[in-house]
């Protein structure tokens, strides 16, 4: 018998728990292995994947890492954070002791934008003064239910997201600087807005070419944004960072982490291309 109370599962409000992982294969212990282990081995980690991907909620991504930062990596996506911990567990440990060797990681959570427009904002300043509408006649109220359709659309992208299969995927972390001349979490919020607001106009010029997913990671990890990027080629990731970077939020505010570039791949082709 045990006193010991089961652990409730640690699920957020709304939004989902995003792990990114990244494993070096150690292919010295790899080839330890006879041709039979490895088969076993391949197989553990196809089942895994697949018994993830049947999980309610749950999206995970597998794929081939390009350069030396690692061979391996995963992207994970599910509401509760014991089911993440678990499975990260496991796929830490799915080809054998030893085989992966974590290189990096990173945690957060998807989240709603905290500079989107109000339905306040957007009344008064496209129903009213740009359209020049009046309260509660028909177009009025029309425009007003479209802007709620859209903005419910846009919230629940932002917290439950499709991640699809465009092969190219980009992974960095980055934050607001806190300097004495570059203080991002000084300005006042509608100056915060203002720009945000711009520097979103940037990201949509690139909608169709760059799926974005930005997931907040303050308290959780080391910075306090995540930021993945899907594209069909590399040239539209740096097309879109290289702009980006001129935007006055990134050029006096923004501070990035390393580059993560990831091709996903069949898990056939996957395992040829990193396990040799």
């Amino acid at each position: 018998m045990t006193n010991e109370q089961p652990f409730d599962p640690v699920v957020p409000q709304e939004g989902w728990h995003v792990l990114h992982l990244f494993y070096r294969v150690e292919y010295g212990q790899w080839g330890v292995l006879t041709p039979d282990e490895q088969r076993q081995a391949k197989t553990n980690l196809s089942l895994l994947i697949q018994e993830i991907r049947a999980t309610e909620a749950t999206q995970l991504l597998a794929f081939s890492v390009v350069t030396p930062k690692a061979d391996l990596g995963f992207m994970l996506l599910t509401p509760d954070l014991q089911t993440a911990n678990a499975f990260e567990k496991r796929l830490t440990l799915s080809l054998g002791p030893d085989v992966l060797a974590p290189t990096y990681s990173y945690l957060s959570m998807t989240e709603r934008s905290e500079y989107t427009t109000s339905e306040a904002e957007y009344t008064e300043e496209t129903l009213v003064k740009e359209k020049g509408l009046v309260t509660g006649t028909p177009e009025f109220e029309a425009g007003l239910e479209d802007f709620r359709g859209r903005m419910d659309k846009y919230g629940k992208e932002r917290l439950y997201p499709k991640l699809g299969n465009r092969p190219v995927i980009c992974f960095y972390n980055m934050g607001k600087r806190r300097s004495e001349q570059q203080n991002w979490y000084r300005l006042k919020h509608e100056d915060r807005k203002a720009l945000m607001q711009g520097h979103a106009r940037i990201g949509r010029q690139w909608a169709g070419k760059i799926r974005q997913l930005i997931t907040g990671s303050t308290g959780l990890d080391d910075s306090e944004w995540g930021v993945t990027l899907f594209a069909h080629d590399t040239h539209d990731i740096k097309g879109i960072v290289y702009e980006m970077r001129f935007d006055p939020v990134s050029a006096e505010y923004a501070d990035f982490g390393e580059f993560y570039i990831g091709l996903q791949l069949p898990l056939d082709e996957l395992f040829r291309r990193v396990l040799l």
